[in-house]
């Protein structure tokens, strides 16, 4: 695949110079973001797509996942915890480098994964039950949905839909659906690589250019003995 602009480096010594202003969560989600983007990257230069795609999803969860009430639906919280995510990144998102990547750098690799049935949720529910093509209207309604959003602009429901879509891809390495280094899906696998690659740096910069913003508390603290 073409080469993933590494950005490790750059973004480490910008920690580095400037984490003093931190408070402890962000600089504890920083920290740990960072050194999954820089696992993925290794595995980048070693042809590892699969390692890559893993690490890099790693990465994006150290950036965002934080705690969620005792008695919430997880389900419904993780999606309102990653909408509320992508809201606040595209607010401090002044430049629109998110904006930019989707519909210029990205816009083709997007597309094709929007229009990619075996990282649509519902596709494979369908193949367990009685009707196998239960999913083409479904699938129809976000095809459309998307769409409209790539249409209108709307940087933030793209977003949802991108990483909703690149979720399921994530689960199918991560849960053992698909073969390690198999050919079967290495083009989506590749372009979840590029899109996560290049995104989820640009998250991770914008949170420490705007380290006066609440980006919530890890769920994973450091705890000493």
């Amino acid at each position: 695949m073409d080469a993933v602009e590494a950005r490790y480096i750059f973004l480490r010594e910008k920690q580095k110079a400037i984490r003093e202003g931190f408070s402890d969560e962000l600089g504890l989600r920083v920290h740990r973001a960072l050194s999954w983007v820089g696992r993925a990257e290794e595995a980048v230069d070693q042809d590892d797509l699969d390692g890559a795609f893993i690490f890099y999803w790693i990465a994006f969860n150290a950036a965002y996942a934080g705690e969620l009430p005792e008695d919430a639906d997880v389900s419904l919280s993780e999606r309102e915890l990653l909408r509320d995510y992508f809201s606040a990144l595209l607010l401090a998102d002044s430049n629109r480098r998110i904006y930019g990547a989707i519909w210029q750098k990205f816009s083709g690799p997007i597309r094709v994964l929007l229009d990619n049935p075996y990282v649509f949720s519902p596709f494979w529910k369908s193949q367990r039950s009685a009707d196998k093509n239960s999913w083409k209207p479904r699938f129809d309604l976000a095809a459309n949905r998307a769409r409209t959003a790539i249409e209108k602009g709307d940087a933030q429901i793209v977003l949802e839909i991108v990483f909703d879509r690149l979720y399921v891809l994530r689960n199918q390495l991560v849960h053992g659906g698909s073969t390690c280094r198999s050919s079967v899906n290495r083009d989506q696998v590749g372009d979840g690589v590029r899109i996560l690659g290049w995104l989820v740096p640009v998250f991770i910069d914008l949170m420490m250019d705007n380290a006066g913003e609440d980006w919530g508390r890890p769920y994973y603290p450091v705890v000493t003995a």
